[in-house]
């Protein structure tokens, strides 16, 4: 289309005159202008699919690691082990965390900090060590503060509010400096998933525990096998050796 605007025979080949729909959107005085021709594709170049970024487990360790209080540690290590959307935890209560059940429920809500859950009505099972960390959160740091969200201010003002979208980033850009890793706090709800899915968890589990709305979803951003992926299920399947057929 740039090399038709600018004159390039080449513009030719890649650029017809059509008439007609432009197909679902319609754009504004689309009555006046509908029947008249217009340059589309001819040929349409589809781009690769770019896959979810995640972490190793040596970088989600150095993360954790760098964080200085018990409240970011726990924060990161929820999105670890639950693989929920920063907005969702940040809306957690008090009430949320189940800890005789070891179960974290995501509940939709409307929170004075802005946080939210896209897809709320879901729980999702946790193992001890978060447990204990949520209680040594709440032991040392968390104290005597009179709140029902799990996340508050604690050494910044006003004390006890609601943690925000906006004291996340500060902290994550502290903790990019320190560790070298320009880490987004999304890239722990892919890293979760994609571990779920190489480990074997059925597809269905892994949609119901990301809160998707359909299995679909969940196949159309995890339901990709990398050339690693792939070789590991080959090998454990015994491929590479054994063969019935000698070159």
């Amino acid at each position: 289309m740039h090399q038709a605007r600018s004159g390039a025979e080449v513009g030719d080949l890649l650029a017809v005159w059509k008439t007609g729909g432009r197909g679902g959107w319609k754009p504004f005085l689309h009555h006046v202008s509908k029947d008249k021709p217009y340059r589309g594709r001819a040929v349409a170049l589809k781009a690769p699919k770019k896959l979810p970024r995640i972490l190793t487990a040596a970088e989600m360790q150095a993360v954790l690691d760098a964080c200085t209080r018990l409240r970011d540690r726990f924060f990161f290590a929820v999105l670890h082990e639950t693989g929920c959307r920063a907005g969702e935890v940040l809306g957690l209560r008090h009430e949320d965390i189940a800890a005789a059940e070891q179960e974290v429920s995501i509940v939709a809500r409307e929170n004075a900090n802005g946080a939210r859950a896209k897809s709320g009505g879901r729980a999702v099972p946790v193992g001890p060590d978060l447990i204990r960390l949520y209680a040594d959160y709440l032991h040392e740091e968390y104290g005597g503060i009179d709140s029902d969200h799990v996340f508050v201010n604690i050494w910044a003002e006003p004390k006890g509010h609601a943690w925000t979208y906006q004291a996340v980033y500060d902290l994550v850009l502290r903790l990019r400096a320190r560790t070298g890793i320009a880490f987004d706090p999304h890239w722990f709800r892919h890293s979760a998933a994609t571990r779920w899915l190489r480990d074997g968890v059925p597809v269905e589990v892994v949609s119901t525990l990301l809160g998707h709305s359909s299995v679909s979803v969940t196949s159309s951003v995890y339901g990709h096998l990398t050339a690693e992926d792939a070789r590991a299920a080959l090998e454990k399947a015994g491929w590479f050796t054994g063969k019935e057929v000698q070159w």
